[in-house]
């Protein structure tokens, strides 16, 4: 199916519309509960949020949260594991937040987060809106087409230790049932008709809203988070993340192969949380823009199709759910214009190597590691290179450790 997505025209600019008119204000003492999921233009909408915080309350209006994501939060209400060597989030996380969100009173409040996509019940998903207010809690779902989400969030796994390629992780993901396999987290969160009708269970279909994402139309999520939270339009302003940018697929392939590395030599994950993804990716991500000649991640024809084919079974089943829709479903099973296929290789430029390597040092320098017995004992070179590798992982992570 083509849409007028596929054409490229210019990026449209409206007043966020419902089903049967210009969408109205949530009643006021609302609590509104965005779940994500990932990939759904989540960042940009916390960041416009967390920024604009300050001038909310004159509109009647607050953020409980004291970050711009209250990912620990959500992950412990959840009982979710957190990414790849981070700290466990504990339940303190999620009663703190909770306390924030009772200080608010009887004001409209919003608390935004994908993890509680994550949620794995009906039973997590009823607790969750009953600590939080019960009968004030409204769920906002936001949607993108899946062949859209795809190869974002393929990158977003490797950044999490993933080393499958994008087209054998596909195949999994489309082709292997039940399609489990390597990240179970995908379709749970990503088959969005059973992700709506999971919290639909929870909050009832007159208490949740869907937005579809417009991609051409870049304002369009904050405008209409401002006509459901009574906001004036314009109050909330895009917030520029370099940290949250997709990996090119140069970037991606090296970052794979790191992790192919990592795991074969049996490092810890907590060294990896530090050195790799919060130090070599994140300096790499805060300093390297994605070049025009980069060779894009492209999906293939095959996994296009099906993307489209379950989209529009997602389309018709939130249909009949009765829950309100906002934009225009059919973007959810349309099939965008394709990246052209590479002429040459993807390969990553040196100053791009340069910043993630420097980014890995400099969180390695934070935490010096010290000279020990076990050092001495054997000279460098009686060492075989993995071995050295593992005695060196460990010391970093001790002193990591003790800081």
């Amino acid at each position: 199916m083509e849409t007028d997505c596929t054409r490229g025209e210019a990026p449209v600019n409206h007043a966020p519309i419902g089903p049967i008119g210009p969408l109205a204000a949530l009643p006021a003492g609302t609590r509104l509960l965005h779940i994500g999921p990932h990939k759904t233009g989540t960042t940009a909408i916390q960041g416009a949020l967390f920024a604009a915080r300050d001038k909310f309350p004159r509109h009647g209006v607050e953020f409980p949260a004291t970050t711009r994501h209250p990912m620990e939060a959500a992950l412990a209400a959840c009982a979710r594991p957190a990414m790849m060597g981070d700290t466990l989030p504990t339940e303190k996380h999620w009663t703190r937040l909770l306390k924030q969100v009772e200080a608010t009173g009887s004001r409209t409040s919003v608390i935004s987060s994908e993890f509680f996509a994550d949620a794995p019940d009906d039973e997590t998903a009823a607790r969750i809106v009953r600590q939080l207010g019960g009968d004030r809690v409204h769920v906002l779902v936001t949607l993108r087409p899946i062949v859209r989400i795809m190869p974002s969030q393929w990158q977003q796994y490797v950044q999490n230790g993933l080393r499958m390629g994008y087209e054998d992780w596909l195949d999994h993901m489309l082709r292997k049932a039940p399609y489990e396999k390597p990240n179970p987290s995908f379709w749970h969160r990503h088959r969005h008709d059973r992700l709506v009708e999971r919290w639909s269970r929870a909050v009832g279909t007159d208490r949740i809203t869907v937005i579809v994402v417009d991609d051409r139309d870049r304002d369009g999520l904050l405008r209409t988070f401002e006509a459901l939270l009574g906001l004036p339009e314009k109050l909330l302003q895009p917030v520029p993340d370099a940290a949250n940018r997709s990996l090119t697929l140069a970037e991606t392939e090296m970052l794979r192969k790191l992790n192919v590395e990592f795991r074969g030599n049996g490092l810890p994950d907590e060294l990896y949380s530090k050195l790799i993804r919060n130090g070599a990716v994140m300096h790499m991500k805060n300093t390297c823009s994605p070049a025009a000649g980069d060779v894009k991640i492209r999906t293939p024809d095959w996994a296009v199709e099906a993307a489209a084919r379950i989209g529009a079974e997602m389309v018709a089943r939130i249909d009949a759910m009765g829950v309100r829709v906002v934009g225009d479903p059919a973007l959810l099973s349309a099939v965008p214009e394709q990246p052209k296929p590479a002429t040459g290789e993807a390969r990553i430029a040196p100053e791009v190597a340069a910043h993630a390597l420097y980014g890995a040092l400099a969180a390695a320098a934070a935490a010096p590691v010290r000279h020990t017995a076990e050092a001495k004992a054997r000279a460098v070179h009686q060492t075989s290179s993995k071995e050295l590798v593992r005695v060196l992982g460990r010391r970093c992570l001790k002193r990591l450790r003790r800081r």
